[in-house]
């Protein structure tokens, strides 16, 4: 045994003497003698059989005694003996699985033998004497034990001694058949040495010198209990303080099998009841005897009232979990108990804390407590509601408070949790009714609404809280319930599962008791207005109720509460430990083997008790998340197909987030009606799909184009069948089309691009540039014409915007991923078309000079927004051919004209070469001695401050590089004058004044607004022209790189360096999603509020998104603001 050194007890010698009394059964002979030793584990005992020892052979029962190191007696109630010989073994050595069943009769109906029982699993030939050479032994030995029996192999070894195997008899019943629980060390080897594990619990050390170490009959079945169950050492222990504490219940519960199971089954479960009972002495026998659990009155000592109320609260709680704990009540019944238990402490804490005022005051339970679902470590949810002097009734409810929340030695009464009233723990703690009103009116939001739904009248004045319950009902069940409602509970919900910490979270968590609580409630706000029988504040009762009245399949309902009772009761035996409030199983292996057998799950031959929990958690979760994201569908498209009233429908369309009730009950009937292939496809997703596209941020928008999606493709059928067989890029999709028109017009052009919404690594590894400039060019010159090149090029464009918008929307890449994209395909597109361009020059019979396309603005520095032009400048290299300016002109115009159409009606972005030298009246293309004789003579500073972002993007490598050379030496030169400086200044005011458009608001302009991308661009522009000669680091194109590097070097703190990065990183998200969003360039915030709610949700502001987007617009742009105002106007 672990920890155990057995040799003294195999000495043969002490046992010298005693002698197995010869029996006419002639199997008896190979037994000669017997040495009992107990191991360290007091709930097993190991019997080692070998030489020089012997036991004794009861004469009447036939039973076989043999004494132990603590000189009690062990019982093994039969044994079986055979000898197999190796070349024909009854039982293979390795497979002990394949013994035939054993006589599984109590002994007295077997037949007549003494020290063993002639059974069919040996041969009925006699033996005698020791083994003969080349044959093992196999001893059978089978203990009872609550009414079990349970069943061991043990075989003879030729040389040592083996640890016993696992082992089951072929064709026995796994219910009353136990393998050996774990491996144990091999015993010292004295000769052939036989040696198994009896499950007959010894008693344990800890309960030597109680009143039970003499084994009374009524302990026995205890004892077993305590054996098989959690922590059998420590229930040992918290037992032997509770019974020496108790000499009463010790005395009694020797006679009384049902309180020793109590007993044990309270020790098991932890410290904290073992404590209260050891605490309560004699007094706990009453609460552990009774047959259900406590009710009435509570009473307390007017001068002293605490203790007295944590006293009879502690013996209520032990009483009922002892009903709990041996299976007299279940989930249901114990959460009723301990609400019941809440109330009788709320009543007598109220009467104690109103004594002596004038006050009228009720409590009113919410939460768990309000729907009489309580647990045992719960606080209890409450507000208050008073009629009277205000501060009179805060100090009622403070001393209220104090009454059942004060420590003791033995802990609080209830914890209690005032936050949901109005305003939180700043609000005042009671109010009267025409306070609350007042705020549910003007401050209120949802999810102080859904929290009354469990609203109930707990203690204090009857009319008072019947009065405040009148009041908010029509709050709770409005007449209409909008789907931005039910989509804050929603987001909030899904804010709560993201802040969950890991997966053995079990209230929070996915699948756990939360999902269950959620959709109840959540159907219930959807529901109860027209049906008042919804209204139950308890979890189980409206599960019932729903389903009763079609709302929830029946074979749901009945799966979420078989997974919510049972969820709960794993809450239940977690808090019992301690009494803590915790949601969270253990996650060390013995924490969990302990948590499985709390919860009366034991360990079998094929499988251990923590397995089995395992498997069951792994089930109930599974069951309670499938049926919780389709609960809200599948009753949906049932009532399309029974031809339910529009009124129904309608209300949960609504509630589901689509606003546009009547288009979304076409659309779905136009999906999901008929004999079609496509309908029944539809029919099996929908129920999913219509989960995921009510959350996303436009559930309308997001229908309607999964309609015009599905029903435009021609091959639909198969189209559906690709997104049934990939959930992933259906949930995908439903985000994408509800996010975004640009992606669904996209995605209705190139349908083949959907599998890949779903593989995330597909999504975020975009090709590097040089490898889309290759493909690029190759879609080009595999092609005979312009036209087609053009339109293999733009389709290029359009999947590579799919991916990239597909993996923004998602979340997988951030905005400077976004940027970095875009311009990499935009280089590759350029490229692609500037040699289809020169190509369809060169057929014309002319020969291209050397050009090369210089990108400037965002695209030269990397940061391309969906809404950005292609600015530039085209250079070319002359080649002495006189005819070099109209021929490059010529290929200018194609490259510019074939950017301004797609064949596939999504062109990409126009290149702006309006930045050139004399903008629209200049000249396409210029040599670059044309641009540098520019330069010199004509350029103003704004234009040098131009080419601070220039960076060749297609075309000739070397004339792109000793473009930027010359650009460089201008754009960062040895010093700028204070005129230059003014004449940026100047430049940027005249933007900020004039170029706003009309219809736009300024104050909310991601471009153009003050602390906006405008502004921190010019900022450090500026900056970069004062110092990027003497600091090589700021000769970038990029105006984050650029930012990084001022910080770096010095010039920008690290403050003013932050404030002007997030507020460039939050306008150009803003920016990219309000160009999904229209599928056009939209540069301010909406000023309609549910179109402003559509982009905020689209960023992930789920509460209160307007307001929550426009809050944060504000908080960055001022502080890059301040930033612009003294760095770069220098105030």
């Amino acid at each position: 045994m672990p920890g155990s050194d057995h040799r003294e007890h195999l000495d043969p010698r002490r046992h010298e003497g005693q002698r197995l009394p010869h029996h006419h059964d002639p199997r008896c002979g190979l037994l000669q003698r017997i040495t009992a030793a107990a191991g360290e584990d007091h709930a097993d005992l190991s019997i080692a059989i070998g030489r020089g020892d012997a036991c004794h052979v009861d004469p009447e029962s036939g039973a076989i005694r043999c004494g132990d190191r603590h000189g009690s007696r062990a019982l093994l109630e039969t044994v079986e003996m055979g000898v197999e010989a190796e070349q024909s073994p009854l039982v293979h050595p390795d497979h002990l699985e394949h013994a035939k069943a054993a006589d599984e009769r109590p002994v007295e109906h077997r037949d007549d033998g003494r020290c063993g029982v002639v059974s069919d699993t040996v041969d009925d030939h006699p033996h005698s004497g020791e083994p003969s050479p080349g044959t093992s032994v196999r001893l059978r030995m089978i203990a009872q034990g609550r009414g079990r029996w349970r069943r061991w192999e043990v075989r003879h070894g030729s040389s040592s001694a083996r640890a016993p195997r696992r082992a089951r008899s072929a064709g026995s019943d796994s219910s009353v058949s136990r393998g050996v629980s774990s491996p144990r060390p091999p015993l010292p080897h004295r000769g052939r040495t036989l040696w198994a594990v009896s499950t007959r619990p010894h008693l344990p050390d800890a309960l030597a010198g109680s009143a039970w170490q003499n084994r009374p009959p009524g302990i026995e079945a205890a004892l077993a209990d305590l054996a098989a169950g959690p922590d059998p050492e420590g229930t040992a222990a918290r037992l032997a303080r509770v019974l020496e504490s108790a000499p009463t219940l010790a005395a009694t519960a020797r006679g009384d099998a049902d309180l020793a199971g109590r007993l044990v089954a309270i020790c098991g479960a932890g410290r904290a009841l073992a404590g209260i009972a050891a605490n309560l002495g004699d007094a706990a026998l009453d609460a552990l005897r009774t047959p259900v659990p406590p009710g009435g009155e509570i009473a307390v000592d007017a001068t002293d009232p605490v203790p007295a109320l944590r006293r009879q609260v502690g013996a209520r709680l032990l009483a009922i979990a002892g009903l709990d704990l041996t299976g007299r009540i279940t989930m249901p019944a114990v959460g009723a108990a301990l609400s019941d238990l809440a109330d009788a402490a709320a009543r007598a804490a109220l009467d104690h804390a109103l004594a002596g005022t004038e006050v009228t005051m009720a409590v009113i339970a919410l939460g768990k407590w309000g729907g009489r679902e309580l647990n045992y470590a719960s606080d209890i949810d409450l507000v208050f509601v008073h009629e009277g002097d205000a501060d009179a009734a805060t100090d009622v409810a403070a001393r209220f408070i104090a009454l059942l929340a004060e420590r003791t030695d033995g802990g609080v009464a209830f914890r209690v949790d005032a936050d949901l009233r109005p305003e939180g723990a700043a609000g005042p703690l009671s109010r009267t009714i025409e306070s609350y009103t007042a705020y549910w009116q003007q401050w209120a939001h949802t999810w102080e609404f859904q929290a009354m739904l469990k609203a109930r009248h707990a203690a204090g004045d009857e009319e008072l809280a019947t009065a405040f319950l009148e009041a908010v009902r029509p709050f709770v069940h409005p007449e209409s319930l909008g789907g931005d409602a039910v989509r804050e509970i929603r987001a909030m919900k899904a804010r709560t599962e993201r802040l969950v910490s890991g997966p053995d979270e079990l209230k929070r968590g996915v699948g756990g008791i939360r999902d269950v609580e959620f959709a109840v409630q959540l159907l219930q706000l959807v529901h109860g207005r027209a049906d008042a029988d919804l209204r139950s504040a308890n979890t189980l009762e409206a599960l019932e109720r729903l389903g009763a009245g079609g709302y929830v399949r029946p074979d749901d309902a009945a799966a979420l509460t078989a997974a919510y009772q049972w969820l709960r009761d794993v809450e239940h035996r977690i808090q019992l430990q301690d009494l803590r409030q915790t949601h969270s199983i253990p996650s060390d292996a013995a924490a969990r083997t302990r948590l499985a057998k709390v919860m009366g799950y034991r360990d079998r031959p094929t499988q251990t008790a923590l397995a089995q929990f395992e498997a069951d958690l792994v089930r109930y979760r599974t069951a309670v998340r499938d049926i919780h994201e389709r609960l809200f569908y599948r009753p949906l498209l049932e009532a399309f197909a029974a031809a339910a009233p529009a009124e129904k429908i309608d209300r949960q369309l609504v509630a589901l987030g689509f606003t546009d009730s009547t288009a979304a009950r076409t659309a779905v009937a136009d999906l999901t009606t008929g004999l079609s292939r496509r309908s029944r496809l539809m029919q099996q997703l929908l129920p999913l799909m219509m989960e995921w596209l009510s959350i996303a941020p436009d559930p309308d928008l997001g229908l309607a184009q999964l309609r015009l999606l599905v029903a435009g493709e021609a091959d639909n059928a198969a189209l559906i069948g690709a997104l049934r067989d990939n959930p992933g890029a259906a949930e995908r999709l439903c985000r994408l089309l509800g996010t975004s028109r640009t992606a669904g017009r996209l995605l209705d052009r190139l349908p083949a691009m959907l599998p890949m919404l779903g593989d995330d690594a597909a999504l975020v590894a975009a090709p590097p540039r040089a490898a889309l400039v290759a493909a690029a060019i190759g879609r080009s010159e595999a092609r005979d014409d312009h036209r087609a090149r053009t339109l293999a090029l733009h389709r290029f464009w359009s999947e590579h915007l799919v991916a990239t918008i597909a993996a923004d929307v998602a979340g997988l890449i951030d905005v400077v991923a976004v940027g970095r994209r875009l311009t990499d395909t935009a280089d590759a597109l350029v490229a692609g078309l500037l040699a289809s361009a020169a190509a369809e020059v060169a057929a014309e019979g002319r020969t291209p000079p050397p050009v090369a396309v210089i990108a400037l603005g965002k695209w030269g520095g990397g940061e391309l927004t969906y809404a950005s032009d292609l600015d530039g400048l085209i250079v070319f290299a002359p080649t002495g051919d006189p005819g070099d300016a109209a021929t490059a002109a010529r290929v200018a115009e194609l490259l510019v004209e074939s950017l301004a159409s797609s064949p596939l009606g999504l062109p990409p972005p126009p290149l702006d070469l309006d930045l050139r030298p004399e903008g629209k009246k200049g000249v396409i293309a210029r040599s670059l001695a044309s641009y540098r004789e520019y330069w010199e003579r004509w350029a103003l500073t704004w234009e040098h401050q131009a080419l601070l972002r220039s960076r060749p993007a297609a075309g000739d490598p070397a004339l792109g590089a000793e473009f930027l050379g010359a650009a460089h030496a201008l754009a960062h030169p040895q010093r700028l004058d204070d005129e230059q400086v003014r004449a940026i200044r100047a430049m940027k005011a005249r933007v900020e004044q004039e170029r706003i458009p009309l219809g736009e608001d300024p104050d909310f302009h991601v471009k153009l607004g003050r602390g906006a991308l405008a502004d921190v661009e010019w900022a450090v522009q500026l900056l970069q022209m004062e110092h990027g000669h003497a600091i090589p680091a700021l000769r970038t194109a990029s105006t984050l790189q650029a930012l990084a590097a001022l910080h770096d070097a010095g010039v920008v703190d690290a403050e003013d360096a932050a404030a002007l990065d997030a507020a460039y990183r939050f306008c150009a998200a803003v920016r990219n999603r309000l160009y999904l969003r229209a599928g056009r360039t939209r540069d301010s915030l909406p000023t309609d509020p549910i179109e402003a709610a559509v982009v905020a949700r689209s960023l992930g502001y789920d509460l209160a998104p307007r307001t929550a987007l426009r809050q944060e617009y504000r908080r960055l742009t001022r502080r890059a603001r301040r930033v612009v105002e003294r760095r770069f106007y220098g105030s």
